[in-house]
């Protein structure tokens, strides 16, 4: 009995570990989907619209591409991310994308597509965040430093923290009418 218990704990944990190490190299992203009967996709997108020009606080903010006719709305933020060198912060740049989709009967959105601006002095040339983690991780003071997941987690804060925005900014106007947009 001993036995089996044991292996039946080993086994778990073994479950565990790789199931936490899978969750930790997936993509950082934050999409959800919706239903808002009634709303309409006009009254949906320009809601959208209204939080990505008075509330979008990720600025600077680039490539902006809304399109009422079919009600979607695409553009890059501007978020910060700290690493840990000789126990200073260091700040450092990362883009990501906003995009929404409006429907008859509710909307869906998503954060993604993180980049990182590994040089201040160039800020072209960006790194997708999955590239700059893996060197993170190779640097030979990252035990020390655990810049890899300090990252990886902050980025994942900064997704569900634009998310969290949107869909606050999205509740407060549930259930105006077409009709009201832009009254005040």
């Amino acid at each position: 009995m001993k036995n089996m218990f044991l292996g039946f704990l080993l086994g778990s944990l073994l479950l565990l570990s790789l199931s936490s190490f899978a969750q930790s190299a997936s993509p950082v992203a934050y999409g959800e989907q919706v239903q808002a009967t009634g709303a309409g996709r006009r009254a949906l997108y320009q809601h959208a619209l209204a939080w990505s020009e008075k509330e979008f606080a990720y600025t600077p903010k680039m490539d902006v591409k809304a399109d009422a006719a079919v009600g979607t709305l695409r553009l890059r933020g501007t978020g910060k991310v700290k690493t840990l060198d000789n126990n200073k912060p260091v700040e450092t740049s990362v883009h990501f994308e906003f995009v929404f989709r409006a429907t008859d009967n509710g909307y869906d959105y998503n954060v993604g597509a993180f980049e990182v601006v590994p040089n201040a002095k160039q800020p072209a040339i960006t790194l997708p965040l999955d590239d700059y983690v893996a060197q993170l991780a190779a640097d030979r003071n990252n035990s020390r430093t655990n810049n890899d997941r300090r990252v990886r987690a902050q980025a994942s804060s900064l997704a569900s923290e634009v998310a969290l925005s949107f869909r606050s900014y999205m509740n407060s106007h549930e259930g105006e009418s077409d009709d009201t947009v832009g009254l005040k």
